[in-house]
């Protein structure tokens, strides 16, 4: 396989990563009133166990977990420090603005790629995850309504620490290529288990009401918070890492969507808009890819 096939496929999976996570709110929404941290903690348990179960049959993936103090420092810091940034903001923030600042990440992706090695950010990268951004802008301010207020600084300085961490951490994963994806799994674990001790010490206790939340919460941590971590793994180590961040827009978009589906939110004039802007922003952003010569 090519060097350009090997991209695309990566690319390909990087985006499947993000199609996973569009499913975060509708599902975390239906598995009822959990704590964040107690959510994460069996989500992450079961994501983890995901890549563990796959070792059955290829023991020597085992060994993945046998790497330096800076990978884990890296992947349980990008986990573990994303999330738990992101829950204080929402406790420290009203839901809409704690949102605005977090979804800087692709944007921040797509500029700190620019010190990678063999990198080149071009001027179309930024127009397309600018058009991303404002896309969801008007996304989130049309269907929320949007107001910055001084006394939420705190809560917005964690919103955009957590972005600053997913950003990093997804940039930062390139030159570990060598690291495999197996070892995703060991920072699931890691991430549920300082996610319990948070849990313990700062909420209470609250199980799913009935089979249908149960099933939610299984199917979170299969998919937006088990799976999507390895598919993304791959995404941004081998893929187009610039196309990459201004296609993560798409995940608040289609997450309203979703949302919108199932009844849990209205459907406004902003959604319209947000879709064509963030649609044209990932098409721009990766046209080397889409449009080879």
């Amino acid at each position: 396989m090519s060097s350009s096939s090997t991209q695309t496929a990566a690319t390909l999976t990087g985006l499947a990563a993000v199609f996973m996570w569009s499913f975060l709110s509708l599902l975390t929404v239906a598995s009822g009133t959990m704590p964040p941290f107690q959510l994460a903690a069996i989500t992450f348990t079961i994501g983890g166990l995901i890549g563990v179960a796959t070792w059955a049959w290829r023991p020597q993936a085992a060994h993945a977990l046998k790497q330096p103090l800076v990978v884990w420092l890296l992947g349980v810091g990008g986990l573990f420090g994303y999330h738990a940034l992101y829950f204080i903001a929402l406790r420290l923030a009203p839901p809409a603005e704690a949102q605005l600042f977090n979804y800087l990440w692709p944007l921040l992706i797509v500029l700190f790629s620019a010190f990678l090695p063999n990198e080149k950010l071009k001027s179309h990268h930024i127009l397309g995850v600018l058009l991303g951004l404002a896309g969801t802008l008007v996304l989130i301010a049309g269907m929320r309504g949007v107001d910055i207020r001084q006394e939420y600084i705190v809560g917005y300085v964690c919103a955009l620490g957590a972005a600053l961490a997913w950003s990093s951490y997804s940039v930062l994963s390139r030159p570990f290529k060598n690291v495999p994806s197996d070892a995703v799994a060991g920072f699931c674990l890691a991430t549920a288990a300082l996610s319990f001790v948070c849990h313990l010490l700062f909420e209470q206790t609250v199980w799913p009401a009935n089979t249908a939340q149960w099933l939610s919460v299984i199917a979170l941590g299969i998919f937006p918070v088990g799976l999507a971590f390895y598919a993304w793994d791959q995404g941004v180590k081998f893929g187009d890492i610039r196309a990459l961040g201004a296609a993560s827009y798409a995940a608040p978009l289609l997450s309203t969507i979703f949302l919108v589906l199932a009844g849990y939110a209205e459907q406004r004039w902003s959604l319209g808009l947000a879709a064509v802007l963030i649609s044209l922003g990932g098409v721009v952003a990766a046209k080397e890819m889409l449009f080879k010569k």
